[in-house]
């Protein structure tokens, strides 16, 4: 796990230094505009690959329990198979028909960024099966490296293309490429090392029909995530808009709170997207074996790893938001939706290594039924309350959903697993300690933002804020910074 948090954790300060690097060169509206055709690449994406590099991970798993490595080999071909024949038919239905899709868009440039990132969703379809191969098989410093490279690939190419840009479109086109190149790159190098790691080509019969049946639930749960994502980009600018906001604010609004503020409060997802990549091979290996004590102890562990890690951030967040906002962005407003936003991260993490952990068990139908209950409330939200508290309706869904699937998540892992795991007392005691944490960042704020420079006052007040609920953990006996490191 330590391995794939560092490239983890590296990947994503790229990704984030690359996040600012375009918002300070396309401005908000040229964010929200590059977000918006994202969002629906993101969606295609789910739809042609999502479920299956889990899917191939878990039944690739249960094959090397029951001794049948071969069939291993047969189920990613299978994938592979799959992947393509979704894939191909989409992107050419979009290029050849592309007035039927101008609709989805409140502006035509979307469109035109859209075309530039198709061919690479074909290829990161099977560079996506291929992920699973690496993920099921354990070799998480394969699969690191290459997201670690992809990332990489994207910052270089977005840069040099932006920085030579004649304008602001062409800067946004810059960006587009760069997204493309960078799936071309990660695609060639997984496969390569997939062959030179010994991975083979193999008949999928016999497989198919597993690897469907397990990987459509998780599918359509990821395309209604990335369906969510890409409604959310555009109804919200056109609601917000409906309520009397001009389609330039609208857009900048909407590119302040998901391309600058969103990206912040999904920083523990790093980590957990890190727990949850070494723990469902493992979690699907103890289930399989019928490891009971074993599988009520990761899963504990797993849960409070991840409260711990949201708890850690959070009072730095409500202390220090605004601030945050004008160091990192030189905007206040997106500092402002994370200061009011934070609070999103604690359900999000609980949803986020729950839904994992259950679908490393056989359960995704499951995980499905509980993600569409909180999208209805999300979409509501969008569609129902900007008229009344305007972009903040997405901060508002975004908590109710969150707040529902990791409820219903809990209950269903205590009801599956033959020894319950137990983490109520520690998911309660662990949100009350919020609170004193976020005043003490505040008042330390108050007083230290008078004496010295606010980039100074940042890192001291964080840092001590971090070391304050740490030891209020230790105090509660709750868990601890060593445990998460090491146990």
């Amino acid at each position: 796990m330590v391995i794939v948090t560092v490239f983890s954790c590296v990947e994503r300060a790229l990704g984030f230094i690359y996040r600012i690097y375009l918002s300070r060169n396309l401005g908000s509206e040229g964010l929200g505009l590059y977000q918006v055709a994202l969002s629906v690449v993101g969606l295609i994406m789910t739809l042609t690959s999502s479920g299956i590099p889990i899917t191939v991970s878990r039944i690739m798993t249960k094959h090397s329990a029951e001794n049948k490595e071969e069939l291993g080999f047969a189920t990613v071909t299978g994938g592979m198979l799959l992947s393509l024949a979704l894939s191909i038919p989409v992107v050419a239905l979009i290029l050849l028909l592309p007035n039927a899709f101008h609709f989805l868009f409140a502006d035509d440039r979307c469109f035109t960024i859209l075309k530039i990132m198709l061919p690479g969703i074909v290829i990161t379809s099977v560079y996506a099966v291929i992920r699973g191969y690496f993920w099921g098989k354990k070799m998480f410093f394969t699969y690191s490296i290459i997201e670690l490279l992809e990332e990489s690939v994207m910052l270089a190419f977005g840069v040099i293309l932006i920085s030579n840009a004649t304008d602001s479109k062409n800067g946004i086109y810059g960006a587009a490429n760069a997204v493309l190149l960078s799936y071309a790159f990660s695609f060639v190098t997984a496969t390569l090392l997939y062959f030179i790691r010994g991975g083979k080509i193999k008949r999928p019969s016999g497989e198919l029909k597993p690897l469907i049946s397990s990987a459509t639930p998780i599918t359509l749960m990821r395309t209604a995530t990335s369906l969510i994502n890409t409604l959310i980009a555009i109804i919200l600018p056109l609601r917000l808009v409906a309520s009397g906001m001009s389609e330039s604010l609208a857009l900048a609004g909407y590119g302040e709170l998901s391309g600058m503020s969103i990206p912040l409060i999904y920083i523990p997802s790093t980590i957990i997207g890190s727990i949850a990549l070494v723990l469902v091979p493992e979690l699907s290996d103890n289930f399989y074996r019928h490891s009971d004590v074993t599988l009520k102890k990761n899963v504990e562990r797993a849960v409070k790893c991840s409260v711990f890690i949201s708890c850690l951030i959070i009072p730095v967040f409500l202390s220090l938001g605004t601030e945050v906002g004008v160091m990192v962005y030189d905007n206040y407003n997106a500092g402002l939706y994370v200061q009011r936003a934070c609070i999103i991260m604690l359900p999000m993490s609980i949803s986020m290594i729950t839904t994992s952990m259950l679908n490393s068990l056989n359960l995704e139908r499951k995980t499905l039924k509980y993600y569409l209950i909180g999208a209805l409330l999300l979409i509501c939200s969008i569609y129902f309350l900007p008229s009344i508290i305007g972009v903040y309706a997405l901060i508002v869904g975004l908590l109710f959903s969150y707040i529902i699937t990791s409820v219903c998540n809990l209950k269903l892992i205590k009801r599956t697993c033959k020894r319950p795991p137990e983490f109520t007392f520690y998911i309660t005691v662990s949100t009350m300690l919020i609170i004193p944490s976020a005043l003490f960042g505040y008042l330390l704020k108050g007083i230290l933002i008078r004496f010295i420079p606010l980039s100074l006052t940042v890192l001291l007040v964080s840092a001590l804020t971090v070391v304050f609920i740490c030891i209020l953990f230790k105090i509660f006996n709750l868990f601890t910074l060593r445990e998460v490191l090491f146990k």
